[in-house]
This record gives structure tokens, sequence and C-alpha cells, in this order.
């Protein structure tokens, strides 16, 4: 079965009426044959396209997950195939042919053989193209065991339904996800091709060093999303204040860049601002100057401002383009208007690339302990140095001085009276205050609240062991005598 991405460019000659109603980029699945029917009727590949171009409007705008999805259930049809079947035979059948599917996937040949992440992946687009078949009448039954369960969420119980397919997954504390503050800025050192004491390192032999370090401050002092600050504007950097400041600068997520498309306002360091402006003054002022790139179909910026230009022409707003349309951005002298460029004014997109680098030079010259660091293990870094703040009253402290000063009010307020969670769930675009609950579970954040009592309790002149003995209790009551959590 064949995976093919759909693109409208040069439709009039297909002998269409109109243009196809088909998001582009929207995966299509074909059978080898190159057939979508046959004598018996439409094939399973209809259906399963049918319900594909369905995704937009039902809860997954990101065309990553229609990709996903897609290889999910082009292995799932591509199984049942090699067995006669189809993904809409009775129950029985689909029954054993899960089974014998994941002992394959599971168990099979290394070639074949998934992580149990990628199985619960695949177990999730799958099932939820059983519920879309189930529900337009295209199946009877599905090939999984479920049961209802109860789950506290908002401080209200709600029934879900567990589906047994998907594997157990280990317990949030097994892997620290995030680096703490020593090795952030060990990192971003190295990333300068500084030294691990901030002076020039004469062994680094790397490119752009002021572009990548600059941008892991952003996303360190942002928690932007790689696909955020991948296709974040040069232009959308906010100004830098006249004056040093405690309290952070807004910095705005526009909607299509966004995950899910859920603009948000998050907030950057006023010294991560200063790298990435010291970035935008020198090192990329001298690459934007010989520029020469130009995409196959550009968009020509003119008259640009904080919150948007003339593209070919029309007043359009930053907030209005997708990425792929921000990759073919052109500055009126030539190359690209992202932030972040290469060698003659390119977009740069290899993050994962040059973070991955850069954590293998740390680990073999300066730490062997370092992890491999990937662009989203820097947003988690953003959430837990940023909870350590708000639970410390760090930005509390720091707003009422600057209330004080006549100073922003309205974030001045907020910093002071919101919740520390619903201030990080704003910050990292989550849709509740649960989805940050559950989210922060799976990283250490029980350090975080031990280290503020203990800071508080200094603070206060409590030495007292029996202080000391019940702060034990406290955290002691999460874990069982094995160590794992209960």
């Amino acid at each position: 079965m064949l995976l093919h991405f759909y693109e409208s460019t040069g439709w009039q000659p297909w002998g269409v009426g109109e243009r196809p109603v088909i998001p582009e980029g929207m995966p299509v699945l074909i059978d080898e044959d190159f057939q979508f029917e046959d004598a018996a009727g439409p094939r399973p590949s209809r259906a399963v396209n049918a319900w594909l171009r369905s995704l937009p409007s039902s809860g997954a705008p990101a065309a990553n997950t229609w990709r996903v999805y897609a290889q999910a259930l082009r292995d799932w049809l591509v199984h049942l195939g090699l067995h006669g079947l189809s993904p809409f035979s009775c129950r029985v059948d689909l029954v054993a042919a899960l089974g014998t599917y994941a002992d394959r996937r599971l168990c099979g040949p290394v070639s074949e053989r998934l992580a149990g992440s990628s199985w619960g992946v695949q177990m999730t687009a799958v099932a939820a193209f059983y519920e879309w078949a189930e529900a337009e009448g295209y199946a009877e039954a599905a090939p999984f065991t479920t049961a209802v369960v109860q789950r506290v969420t908002d401080e209200r119980v709600r029934a879900v339904r567990r589906n047994y397919a998907k594997l157990r997954r280990a317990k949030p504390h097994v892997g620290i996800k995030y680096v703490q503050a020593d090795f952030a800025e060990l990192f971003c050192r190295s990333l300068a091709g500084l030294a691990p004491d901030g002076m020039e390192n004469p062994a680094f032999r790397g490119w752009y060093p002021g572009r990548n370090s600059a941008v892991a401050r952003l996303v360190l002092s942002t928690g932007l999303r790689r696909r955020e600050f991948t296709h974040l504007l040069v232009h959308e950097v906010p100004p830098l204040p006249s004056e040093p400041t405690e309290v952070p600068i807004l910095f705005p997520v526009p909607e299509l860049a966004a995950k899910g498309r859920r603009p948000r306002l998050t907030w950057i360091d006023y010294d991560a601002l200063v790298a990435v402006h010291t970035y935008m003054r020198l090192e990329r002022a001298v690459s934007a100057a010989s520029a020469s790139w130009r995409p196959e179909d550009p968009l020509v910026v003119t008259e640009p401002d904080l919150f948007g230009a003339r593209v070919n022409g029309r007043r359009t707003a930053w907030s209005a383009l997708t990425p792929a349309e921000r990759r073919r951005l052109v500055e009126p002298g030539g190359g690209s208007s992202l932030l972040a460029i290469s060698r003659g004014g390119r977009p740069f997109l290899d993050w994962a690339t040059v973070f991955r680098r850069a954590s293998r030079r740390i680990r073999a010259s300066v730490e062997p302990r370092f992890p491999d660091v990937h662009p989203h293990r820097l947003r988690h870094s953003f959430a837990m140095a940023t909870l350590e703040r708000l639970v410390t009253g760090h930005y509390q402290r720091a707003a009422e001085l600057v209330a004080a000063a006549g100073g922003d009010a309205a974030l001045a307020f907020y910093l002071t009276k919101a919740d520390p969670l619903e201030i990080l769930r704003d910050l990292l675009g989550h849709s509740s205050v649960t989805t940050t609950e559950i989210y922060l579970k799976r990283l250490d954040v029980h350090r975080i609240y031990r280290a503020a009592y203990e800071r508080a309790g200094q603070r206060a002149g409590q030495v007292d062991p029996a202080v000391d003995a019940e702060v034990d209790a406290e955290f002691a009551d999460e874990f069982g005598e094995s160590g794992e959590e209960v």
C-alpha cells in the first residue's frame, strides 16, 4: 500500500470541474494497483482516506498528526491484507489479527519492532479510526478490549475509556526529561563556542555559534515548541526594553504557528532577549548582507513591523501565516525572513542535529553525565525553571517592584495573584490546569516543592529536626518502600 501526500499544484488538467476539497499535505492511502474500488465495491482505503480528511475538523489540525495516523493505518491495513482480512471483518477475526500484529510489532524482527511509545501512538490512531468508522456505519466491531474507568480531573470525577491494547508506561519519575540551570548554561556556552567557564574555546570548530546559542536561550526562556521557534520571524522578536528588568517581557505566539492553532502569550527573560538581539545585530546581519536565497514561489516582504508587513504587495498579519508560508518569506534584498538563517540567507530548520552534536561534544570533553538535548527537552527545562521561580516568589517580588515604580500594572497583578500552575498553563499553551499537572508529574516536580519548603524553613529559622521529619514524611508518602510511586 502506497502513502502519498496531496498537493493541489497543477490540478486544472486532472479532468475535474473544481479544485478538490482536500487539505494541502493531506496523506492519501492508495492500493498498489492504484484502484480505490473493484467489483466488490469501494475498498477500505477509501474509508481510511475519508477519516483522514476529517482530522483537521475533529481535533487534529497538525499535518504531522495526519502523517503519523496515516502511517499507523497503512501498517494495520497491510497486516490485515497478509491474512486476507478487511478492517471491517467480524470482531473475532479482528481480535485475532490484532494479536498477531502485536506479536510482530512488539516481539518480531528488529526491523519491524516498535518501541512501547510508538506502539501506543499506533493504537491511538487505529482506535480513533474505528470509533469514527462505527459512528459512520463502516464498521460493526473494533478489535479492542476496553473498560470504563474513573479519573479525577479539575476536581471532578469523569468516566474515561481505557484501551487495553496500549502498553503500561513506566512510572513518570523514572526518567528526568529536563536539564537544570547549570547544565542549561553549559549547553548554551557550548553552542556559542565557549568553554565551561565562559571563555573562548580554542578547540571549537562549529558554525553560527551566535545563532545557535541565542535560539537555545530563547527556547529555555519562552518554552516554545520546535515548530514555533523554528518558524519564528525576525520581525516578531519583541523590542529590547531600554533598561534591564527582572520582570519577563511578553512574547506572543501566533495562532497558525502554534500547536493546535492555539495562540498564547508566553514571556522571555531580559538576558535571553539581549542574546537574540545581539545575534540579529551581528551574526545574522552579516549573513543577511550576502543573502542570495529565494524559494521557487517567494512571498516578498516589504514594510515589515512587529505585527505584519506587505507580503507580495498585500498587507498581511504575521499571525495569519502558516509555517509553510513562513518558510517562503523573503526579505526585499534576498534571504529568508525567519530568525534563524544559514549560508546565503537560507532558512535554518534542523535544530535536532545541532543540539544533538552539542550534547555529544559536552559529553566527550566536559561532562560524561550530560544527556542528549533535543528541542522539546529545552521546553521541559523552561517549565521546571519557571515553576521554581513561581513557587519561590521570584516573579511576584519582581512584579511588586515594577508596579511600585509605575510599570505594567496588569502584568504585576497577574503575577502576584494568579496560581503558579495557572500561569504555567498559560505560558505552555495547555488547555487546562489538569494537563499542566499531568505534564509536570512526568518531570521531577517534587524536587522544586521540597527545595521551596527547605528554603522557607531556613529563612524562618526553623531548624527543629521535627520540621525536617515532617517534610520528609510529606514526600515519602509519594513512594512505597520499593521506590515505586504509589
